[in-house]
């Protein structure tokens, strides 16, 4: 008689506790489909507005990976405010306040962990949007010097005049210096050289200025410059500067060649000697070698 009577009370208690939640279903029905709908048209806006920042990328950013990662990551901020903003719709305020304090523990322990691959990441998509660094570039950094192949959310790949590749962490381009050769269409090139010191040292800035001006054309304001530096060892040392179109650090390197040619069947043809250094052995100290007598 007691057992049947635990059993029908434990019954009746059951039932009244699904018929609270039939009624809480029941009642909530209304918010719950609202925030469905909520949900899944935060998930269609993501969708529509990660097609059109795709395609505003595409103008600005060459590379693809940069493009395709700041696409997921403003398609999953916008899916996680419609998340959020269906739970209040619910009426779930602590357990969007536990969500909120989970995420933040875990985003910190992650942050912690990846504290080096994240740099990496926020520097590549620094340099996806710098315009002083961009595909194709020939640049010097760190101690290296190349054409810019790829930029990548971890690194930037550049390829050597050797034909070897370098792969440069993200946050050393950002942290450290960098040299492009190519955002200049014109740069200035010296060039160091030296003539005997009997020399017409006047002549000699007239011939080596008129000599790079008909080799090098120079436009605007640009000038070839001459200018002597020192009394050297063997030579009275100038340097002679002008401007030439350079992209890349070969460029430089042509130029010179081209100009040190030009000034040395100049320097020939007007009997002008560049003087390299030379050892004398002075033989007029004799030495002499006395023999004790025995």
């Amino acid at each position: 008689m007691f057992e049947n009577f635990n059993i029908n009370e434990s019954v009746n208690k059951i039932g009244t506790k699904l018929g609270e939640w039939l009624d809480s279903i029941i009642l909530n029905l209304p918010n719950f489909i609202l925030a469905i709908l909520v949900f899944v048209l935060f998930i269609f806006v993501a969708k529509y507005v990660g097609k059109l920042i795709d395609r505003l990328l595409r103008r600005k950013v060459k590379q693809s990976s940069i493009r395709q990662m700041s696409v997921k990551v403003l398609k999953a901020i916008i899916i996680l405010v419609g998340f959020f903003i269906a739970l209040g719709l619910l009426n779930l305020d602590k357990l969007l306040t536990s969500v909120l304090a989970g995420a933040g523990v875990v985003g910190l322990a992650i942050g912690l962990a990846l504290q080096g691959t994240l740099n990496n990441t926020f520097s590549g998509v620094i340099l996806s949007f710098l315009p002083q660094l961009q595909i194709g570039d020939w640049v010097e950094t760190n101690g290296f010097a190349g054409e810019v192949k790829e930029i990548n959310l971890r690194n930037i790949v550049i390829k050597q005049s050797d034909n070897n590749y370098v792969v440069i962490p993200n946050g050393k381009i950002v942290e450290e210096p960098f040299k492009n050769y190519s955002r200049t269409v014109r740069s200035r090139i010296m060039l160091n050289c030296g003539v005997a010191y009997n020399s017409d040292l006047e002549f000699v800035q007239d011939l080596t200025i008129k000599t790079i001006a008909n080799t090098f054309s120079q436009q605007g304001n640009e000038e070839v410059e001459f200018m002597y530096e020192e009394f050297g060892d063997s030579s009275i040392n100038f340097v002679v500067r002008f401007w030439h179109d350079v992209s890349k650090n070969k460029d430089i390197l042509v130029a010179r060649n081209k100009a040190v040619i030009a000034i040395k069947k100049a320097f020939d043809a007007h009997d002008i000697n560049i003087p390299f250094p030379i050892r004398t052995i002075d033989f007029s100290n004799n030495l002499s070698v006395q023999k004790k007598e025995e």
